[in-house]
């Protein structure tokens, strides 16, 4: 059965930092959502929220994993991750003095994936054959699209029912942007993905979002119900896409 993701009216802070002030969205059973907005807006909050990194002030998050409903807010990120929901997190955060291949393997946290491992480790060196060809070079040696790459199935050895992608395109050059951007598609149809996708790259998310989100200033400031809404709207065009 697919998952979702339900976000309604959350708030979270840094301290006296006010950063998300009723913040409502959702991820139907395999959509592909952007959460679009530029840097120091709350889409990174957001996200650890989700996680259980941040703790809302208030609000609710509940996900429903093969139909049934868990309410993030009242777990810890460890019980958060065994559900199945994985995180691609902005910067990669890989070991860098560990091989491709441990690294993958510390990806396989849940005893659910752990039980997989090495289905899932001939999945991943499928879905990116370079990875296979580097399973024994140390993460920190190899470029920042190689590593975008292993970041990337780091996160699908946990097997995961919903993934969480923060800033993909962050530190990478446009056209290894845009194979990233192709290959987190091509993960969600080959996987039956949810995907929750934080990124201020518009013209690139906005390529394969099924819809999304603007966050401004910890806000959600303008809701496109189709990619096609989202690239017509006005504001967006003037301030986010230049046009």
């Amino acid at each position: 059965m697919a998952s979702s993701i339900t976000i309604e009216g959350v708030d979270a802070a840094y301290g006296a930092v006010r950063v998300l002030e009723g913040v409502t969205l959702d991820a139907k059973p395999g959509e592909t959502v952007v959460l679009l907005g530029t840097n120091g807006n709350g889409k990174s909050t957001l996200i650890k929220c989700i996680m259980g990194i941040v703790r809302p002030s208030a609000g609710r998050i509940m996900a429903s994993i093969d139909g049934v409903q868990h309410d993030l807010t009242s777990l810890s990120t460890e019980e958060i991750v065994d559900l199945g929901i994985a995180l691609v997190p902005e910067g990669r955060r890989l070991f860098p003095k560990l091989t491709v291949e441990e690294n993958l393997a510390l990806g396989a946290f849940r005893p659910t994936a752990r039980a997989l491992m090495k289905q899932n480790l001939d999945a991943c060196f499928e879905t990116f054959p370079r990875l296979a060809e580097r399973r024994s070079q140390l993460a920190g040696s190899m470029s920042g699209g190689e590593q975008q790459m292993l970041a990337l199935g780091r996160a699908l050895m946990l097997a995961p029912k919903i993934l969480l992608i923060d800033e993909p395109s962050v530190g990478l050059a446009p056209i290894l942007v845009s194979r990233t951007i192709d290959k987190i598609k091509e993960l969600k149809e080959r996987y039956q993905l949810t995907i929750l996708m934080a990124e201020q790259n518009f013209i690139q998310a906005l390529r394969i979002a099924d819809r999304g989100y603007v966050i401004v200033h910890g806000k959600i400031a303008f809701e496109g119900r189709s990619a096609e809404e989202l690239n017509n709207n006005d504001l967006i065009r003037k301030f986010y896409l230049g046009l």
